[in-house]
């Protein structure tokens, strides 16, 4: 078991999503960056769609009850466990009794904002032990049900830890580490404030019914996360948006990146708990590969939005997917090595 001390502002029980119920009208929810818990995921033996704990925006505090191993997905989140520093991307043994820690990153300099990241993803080996429901341990928040008990996480919550199968056994092996996102490739694109993110996107059916400036400034103008933002969608703030002729549209299915313009012009990007449906016109989508930099990314921070193309789109997962693959064949070369250990 693994007790909750201290939730934070949100944390969650996520894996990668309740997939295939849109006719029902439930989202797919889960993880909002299935990178980080992916990657926090293979770095403990789990398979990369296990669930962990999705942590929102502060401190968090988490007793271990058993010996385990557990990663952190996500950037730099001032972690510790019994007081001694844990860097994202590192797998780390753990004795019962530990206690994990995170809190924001101090100002690298006087008068700077905290540093810190949107999101944290723990994993555990084994994996957050909660009930299966409709195919998925994820947290509806707004529907009540999935995760643990169907909420929030609170102080004081038990969690079950799953099996550790021969993937994860070594459970008091020696840390490791792989490089993060940001290190491989799959940087955020951040300016020197750390508050500029680049996001790839596909026009959307309805960009030709926006004016040519509108079209122009979604490329050109900064866009503003607003703290008006949650797992449902990004609200930005920026160059009002117009169409050519206002009229009604009728209710469309809509999935996690498409970026609906409501009438006031300020573009919403939605994300895993957003409606399944919606009536509002779609100028773009963020790529797949590139939500999870939405997700870490902090309120009021500046987007730049990028156009990009089908080709573009699918080499961009591609080169995520062989991220992901690398850790994957580092973790089974150990695996070897620690079998051929054993064997002498």
């Amino acid at each position: 078991m693994i007790e909750i001390l201290q939730p934070g502002m949100l944390a969650s029980v996520q894996d990668l999503g309740r997939h295939g119920h849109r006719r029902l009208g439930i989202h797919p929810g889960g993880a909002l960056n299935t990178l980080a818990l992916s990657t926090a995921n293979l770095l403990v033996g789990n398979p990369s769609g296990a669930a962990g704990i999705e942590i929102t925006m502060g401190t968090c505090e988490i007793r271990f009850a058993a010996d385990t191993r557990i990663a952190l997905g996500g950037d730099d989140i001032g972690a510790t466990l019994d007081g001694k520093p844990v860097a994202a991307c590192w797998s780390i043994p753990v004795r019962a009794g530990s206690t994990l820690k995170l809190a924001p990153m101090p100002p690298e300099s006087p008068g700077q904002a905290p540093r810190h990241s949107m999101r944290t993803y723990l994993a555990v080996a084994g994996g957050i032990d909660v009930p299966l429901v409709l195919g998925s341990r994820s947290t509806d928040l707004k529907a009540g049900f999935g995760g643990h008990l169907g909420r929030a996480l609170r102080k004081g919550d038990q969690l079950a830890i799953g099996h550790a199968g021969p993937a994860n056994a070594a459970v008091g092996g020696p840390a490791f580490g792989m490089r993060s996102p940001r290190w491989s490739g799959l940087a955020l694109h951040e300016d020197e404030n750390s508050r500029h993110v680049t996001l790839r996107v596909l026009p959307g059916p309805e960009f030709e019914q926006f004016t040519q400036a509108s079209r122009t400034a979604l490329w050109t103008h900064a866009w503003r996360i607003t703290p008006n933002s949650n797992r449902m969608g990004c609200r930005l703030e920026g160059a009002p948006l117009k169409r050519k002729h206002s009229r009604d549209m009728l209710s469309h299915g809509v999935v996690p990146g498409v970026i609906q313009v409501p009438p006031s012009g300020q573009p919403i990007i939605l994300l895993g708990d957003a409606q399944t449906t919606g009536g509002y016109p779609k100028i773009g989508v963020v790529i797949d590969a590139d939500l999870w930099k939405l997700a870490q990314a902090p309120l009021n921070a500046t987007l730049r939005l990028e156009p990009c193309d089908m080709q573009g789109a699918l080499a961009a997962r591609q080169e995520q997917q062989r991220y992901l693959d690398s850790i994957g064949d580092t973790m089974a070369a150990l695996d070897w090595s620690r079998a051929t250990l054993y064997r002498k």
